[in-house]
């Protein structure tokens, strides 16, 4: 059983799709995050999306870390 968060964090990309496919959505709202940080002007729009993406963010890396917990426990997750 791995003992700390980092091992069971890579255990969980290795052996689990659903908790690789949070990883993946993690990823891709950080990109998306990061390339509207770096534009010179944003509109309302640009601010409302941003924010979302932030959410949603949160969201996936609030299950990622519940999945972690669980596993940390000895619970199986699917």
């Amino acid at each position: 059983m791995p003992s700390t968060t980092g091992d069971i964090r890579e255990q969980l990309l290795a052996s689990s799709p659903k908790f690789r496919q949070l990883a993946q959505e993690h990823s891709k709202y950080d990109a998306e995050i990061e390339q509207l940080s770096q534009a010179t002007f944003l509109n309302l729009e640009h601010f409302t999306h941003e924010a979302e993406l932030k959410k949603l963010r949160l969201r996936v890396k609030d299950e990622m870390e519940r999945i972690i917990a669980e596993t940390s426990r000895g619970r199986q997750v699917s």
